[in-house]
């Protein structure tokens, strides 16, 4: 170029970048290239987060399954001592009477029906003398009586049990109540 060239303005208009790419000089970045970039990072964050929201499903999945087979254990377990409840009761009436002698096979029976409640947490109540409480006991009779001055049991005519904290069945009572 002359002289004349370089310093008039109208030749001088083209991009100025343009010496610059031809000399080899640093070139601005692709926003192309920056938003795919951008793009492929929000996506994996994205995922990672879906990820994420995944497996705390999963545990509360499994933690739950867990609960549930639990009380489905306890339910199938309350259901079957359930329905032994009625030879249980037998057994009791006889050892109460004095019919179960020490020793003896129907003793021996007895005692390892106790035993095997016990492993799954059988409890028994409902005693005589025991406060009345009508969300664990039933009152079949109930008799006057001025020496109470809240409702007592006064006989028990079926015992109460309990399966852990769970009732099985509520006492069947007599009860004293006052006057």
């Amino acid at each position: 170029m002359s002289q004349e060239n370089i310093n008039d303005p109208q030749h001088n208009q083209g991009d100025p970048n343009e010496e610059m790419k031809e000399e080899g000089s640093p070139v601005e970045p692709s926003t192309e290239l920056f938003d795919t970039q951008k793009d492929a990072v929000d996506r994996e964050l994205e995922i990672f987060q879906d990820m994420q929201r995944l497996q705390a499903d999963f545990v509360n999945y499994r933690t739950r399954v867990e609960r549930d087979r639990g009380v489905e254990r306890q339910a199938a377990v309350a259901e079957a001592i359930r329905a032994f409840l009625p030879a249980f009761d037998d057994l009791t009436r006889a050892e109460t009477h004095g019919d179960l002698v020490e020793g003896s096979p129907m003793a021996a029976i007895f005692q390892k029906l106790k035993t095997a409640g016990d492993k799954f947490g059988l409890k028994r109540f409902g005693e005589k003398g025991e406060k009345f409480d009508p969300e664990r006991h039933d009152a079949l009779i109930q008799t006057p009586n001025s020496e109470v001055s809240e409702p007592t049991i006064a006989d028990v005519i079926e015992h109460g049990y309990l399966l852990g904290e769970r009732m099985i069945r509520p006492a069947k009572v007599a009860v004293f109540v006052s006057e």
